[in-house]
């Protein structure tokens, strides 16, 4: 038995209202119970004038009923909807033609003839085009996006469905308005066009090779229970045979406010924000939860093997059932994943395997559910491995655990890990708001949380043992993903949507309302960075400091200016030096001494820059600087090490390019840039495999004589100042002249690659003006009322009018350093039958800016309010100068974006427009099934080369 250390304790605040705090608790959070059973967690944190607000619904995929699976993420989906009052010109009118839809959803769902299905979709059709008249898309996140919120989204998942926003603190009540508004009443409008997004959702899920083997493995792991048996998006017999009854039945059992918490953590007064959201979600009624029988499975007795297919790298997973969050069982679990892989560094597998490089790669992580869990390994085996030997491998390591051949440190360490990561996890509003709402929906207390970490703290090494000699049997699921064709794929046919009416200048009286009620203004504050950032001079090195007034954590960072344009391989010498010790510390010592101490070393290659970063407790990182160095200067150069790191780096190349996304990547910029790009620039095989270990080794032993800075974020810079000296050396070596790439004129080219999948993915690029930060304010505003976001018009057009894509967007990036070219950015994923309707869209939209004044309002106004409230923090404030001092800017240029959106007229966005977007050409990047092609659309956007991987790649 543990002592508990957090004990709750009861309070009345000065409004009479009882909540509940938990002493020694440093985040200070309050939970109050309203009358009607809502669980309200409030908690300060003053990093800006604003709320992460989350709303976490105790309901999910497990609740979905057995012949609707899907509809608790549909629900998510309709909740952006909105009400009577939120999304309708007409109500009276609106709601007549809905319940009409909703029969017909009755009739289609019962019908099993296809051909009067048919019949009966095209009714749907017609009478959804009539209801269109009458409702105003997306004016929910209209009405969100005036408030200046941001991280506007929702996500479904097993037993939790969760409405996020982070807000400006002045627009609390009005956020309390909507919010009330949206939790009262459902209303399926526009729901047949949102049905075909869920379609596109599931399709992409299918091109998804993660969810594909995680299907399988929970399937296999419950047979019968909901975690294993009704997947989040649904089985697609049910998605084509939605019931709108079911789905407002599931809204009126669940949605109810002793169902659901709000979680608020930020710049806010406890008792006017409780009083808030009493006044408004106060009066909503309390109901009983429908009851419900738990599932409960059989014990596995034995190894239950699964396979599946794609064409990405085969790899191998394991699980073994557990026992629910907060069990004994899950917390050992847990511990024993983390001796296996403590986030790459000293874990059994990070040593043994990814260390020694005796497969490419492999993890252990345990997941704890509401009811139910899962400890789980992947492994991803070599060319020359089987996937059965991957599984050898991995059971090699458990039997070690078995038989506690594991560092006596090992379960300290860890502990000490768990603690340091939450410690990082709380500092910030959204990280202790996430831990809240996720503890609310595995109905466990604060108090509960907070002593966890003691209760890990109580584990003995003979615990763990125990455990895993209990635990560990021949009572797991093996997934084997193979490489080949997935024949599993279901192409979800496109039913034929008739575009509807968007009414894109119209608004409903609650948003008028909403937008005419006046609140006083945040005053934006920006930053003095010369007082914000104090410097000094150590050994002729510049040192900057920014200080941690947050907690014990510190950073520091080797900031030196060159990387793989001055020196290609400058990145393969770093990745090189993780596999390689000294002579008194091999790797895995390494591994172990930096682990024991709580501090992360990593390294970080990009163009222009070699960033070497050390974090942990600040009274170590002296520790882990000389450990770095110790490292750096004495690493031993090893041939074999050396050509099984070749090996490695050959594989994983080849595993990238059978990923999609990676492809996509690689394929956009082929499109972008052509063949003579940094992204191509690599070291080629032959050139890897005839080099010596100490071509590199001798670039780590000397790049401490190059010039670089320092940067500390902590607390004491005096005691810092008084050790770094020691660490330093003048600079001895100058730095390479780098390499020049050409930047191209885009127009007339469209790339593809033939990858079998559901979807096609689409993608445009053009070659802008050379950048110029006087254009920012109006980037900012042209992206937020065009182009990107839930409320632009791109995202209005082609999702909610036509339903032709789940992802579409238009975006303008500034480049980030002076004299180099902006890109414009056109995207679109959808199934193939949809793309050439949805590129025929994305042209007549871009072909003329759309002009609609009071969008056009609401976005200027969100970006004002975004900046206002937005302050700058931490690292950031350093790491600012930096980003700035490539555009040759050296102040908070927040200020001058600010002071040009205010005086932003749509003339203004409109000659922004015409100069800078219009006359751009662009290159054409599309994947997918090359059968499914339209290739007489395709060239009508440019000449058609169909280009290989090696090309994209370089290699």
């Amino acid at each position: 038995m543990i002592d508990i250390k957090y004990k709750e304790t009861v309070h009345t605040d000065l409004n009479h209202y009882e909540y509940t705090t938990v002493n020694h608790d440093e985040n200070k959070v309050r939970i109050y119970t309203l009358k009607n059973g809502l669980k309200v967690f409030l908690a300060q944190n003053f990093d800006a004038p604003r709320i992460q607000t989350f709303i976490p619904v105790r309901t999910g995929s497990n609740n979905d009923p057995a012949d609707n699976t899907g509809l608790a993420h549909y629900l998510e989906h309709m909740m952006f909807k909105g009400t009577s009052r939120i999304g309708t010109q007409n109500w009276e009118k609106e709601s007549k033609l809905i319940e009409q839809i909703s029969a017909l959803y009755e009739d289609h769902k019962a019908e099993q003839d296809p051909e009067k299905k048919r019949e009966i979709y095209k009714k749907i059709d017609q009478i959804s085009q009539e209801a269109s008249q009458y409702a105003i898309a997306n004016e929910y996140d209209k009405a969100i996006s005036s408030l200046g919120a941001s991280g506007t989204n929702a996500h479904t998942w097993f037993d939790e469905t969760v409405y996020k926003n982070n807000i400006p603190n002045n627009e609390l009540e009005k956020w309390l308005k909507v919010e009330k508004e949206r939790f009262s009443e459902i209303v399926l409008r526009l729901f047949h066009t949102e049905l075909e997004s869920v379609y596109e959702e599931f399709n992409r899920a299918q091109d998804n090779d993660t969810r594909l083997v995680n299907y399988e493995l929970m399937d296999a792991l419950f047979p019968t229970h909901p975690n294993g048996q009704q997947t989040t998006l649904g089985k697609p017999e049910h998605l084509k045979n939605p019931s709108m009854k079911a789905i407002h039945k599931y809204f009126d059992e669940y949605y109810v406010p002793n169902n659901y918490a709000m979680v608020l953590v930020g710049d806010l007064n406890f008792e006017e924000t409780i009083k808030l959201i009493d006044q408004y979600f106060g009066s909503l009624p309390y109901k009983e939860l429908p009851k419900k029988t738990p599932v409960i499975e059989e014990p596995i007795t034995k190894v239950v093997q699964r396979t599946v297919k794609s064409p990405t790298t085969p790899r191998v997973q394991l699980a073994w059932r557990t026992d629910s969050y907060g069990t004994r069982e899950a917390m050992l679990a847990d511990v024993v994943a983390n001796i296996l892989s403590n986030r790459g560094e000293a874990g059994l597998l990070d040593l043994h395997i990814n260390q020694t490089q005796k497969m490419l790669w492999a993890q252990a992580f345990s997941v704890g559910l509401k009811q139910y869990g899962y400890f789980s390994i992947v492994g991803v085996p070599k060319e020359t491995q089987t996937l059965e030997e991957a599984t050898e491998m991995i059971l090699g390591e458990i039997e070690l655990i078995k038989k506690g051949d594991f560092p006596d440190w090992m379960l300290q360490a860890i502990i000490n890990d768990f603690k340091l990561q939450r410690m990082k996890g709380l500092e910030t509003a959204e990280g202790l708001a996430t831990t809240l709402y996720d503890t609310y929906i595995k109905g466990r207390t604060w108090e509960q949380e907070l002593n966890e970490m003691d209760e890990y703290a109580s584990f003995t090494k003979e615990d763990v043992v125990d455990f895993a000699n209990a635990f560990f049997k021949e009572n797991y699921v093996v997934v084997n993903k193979e490489k080949g064709v997935n024949d599993r794929l279901i192409r979800v046919e496109n039913p034929g949507i008739t575009p509807i009416k968007i009414n894109r200048e119209a608004q409903s009286e609650f948003l008028s309302e909403i937008i005419l009620e006046k609140t006083e203004d945040i005053q934006p504050e920006f930053i003095n960075y010369q007082k914000e950032i104090a410097t000094d001079d150590v050994k002729g090195k510049r040192v900057s400091f920014v200080k941690n007034k947050y907690n014990d954590l510190a950073q520091v960072y080797f900031i030196f200016p060159f990387g793989s344009d001055h020196d290609r391989d400058l990145g393969i010498s770093t990745q090189l030096l993780q596999y390689l010790g000294t002579e008194d510390l091999s790797p895995e010592d390494l591994k172990k001494e930096f682990f024991k101490i709580g501090v992360s070393n990593d390294f970080k290659t990009t163009h222009d820059q070699l960033l070497i970063s050390l974090s942990g407790l600040e009274e170590n990182i002296e520790k882990g600087i000389s450990l770095l160095q110790h490292w750096m200067y004495h690493v031993i150069p090893d041939q074999k090490i050396y050509d099984e790191f070749v090996g490695t780096v050959l594989e994983n190349r080849q595993a990238v390019k059978k990923d999609k996304n990676r492809i996509m990547t690689a394929l956009t910029n082929y499109t972008k840039l052509g063949k003579d790009s940094r992204f191509t620039n690599v070291i080629y095989k032959e050139e890897l495999e005839n080099s010596k270990p100490e071509v590199f080794t001798d670039r780590i032993q000397q790049l401490f004589k190059y010039p670089y800075q320092i940067f500390f974020y902590g607390k004491d810079f005096e005691g810092f100042k008084e050790y770094i000296g020691q660490y330093t050396e003048p600079e001895s070596l100058v730095i390479p002249e780098p390499k020049k790439y050409t930047e191209p004129d885009t127009g007339g080219n469209v790339y593809f690659i033939n990858y079998d999948m559901v979807q096609m993915e689409m993608s445009k690029i053009g070659k802008g003006h050379l950048v110029n930060p006087l254009h920012f304010g109006k980037v900012n505003v042209f992206n937020e009322y065009f182009g990107r976001g839930l409320s632009s018009i791109v995202f209005q057009e082609i999702r909610e009018s036509k339903s032709l894509a789940y992802s579409a967007y238009v975006s303008y990036a500034a480049n980030s350093e002076l004299n180099h070219p902006d890109y414009i950015t056109t995207y679109i994923g959808t199934q193939p039958d949809k793309l050439m309707i949805a590129v025929d869209t994305m042209n007549e939209l871009m072909a003329e800016l759309p002009e609609v004044p009071t969008q056009f309002e609401n976005a200027k106004n969100a970006a004002l309010k975004q900046i206002a409230s937005t302050r700058v923090t931490r690292n950031n404030v350093f790491f600012n100068t930096l980003r700035l001092k490539k555009l040759n800017i050296h102040h908070d240029f927040r200020k001058d974006i600010y002071e040009q959106i205010q005086s932003l007229s749509f003339e203004d966005i409109k000659q922004f427009y015409q100069t800078e977007i219009k006359p751009v050409h662009f290159n054409t990047a599309i994947i997918g099934k090359k059968e499914n092609l339209n290739m007489e659309a395709v060239n009508k956007m440019g000449t058609f080369t169909e280009v290989s991987l090696k090309d994209i790649f370089g290699h």
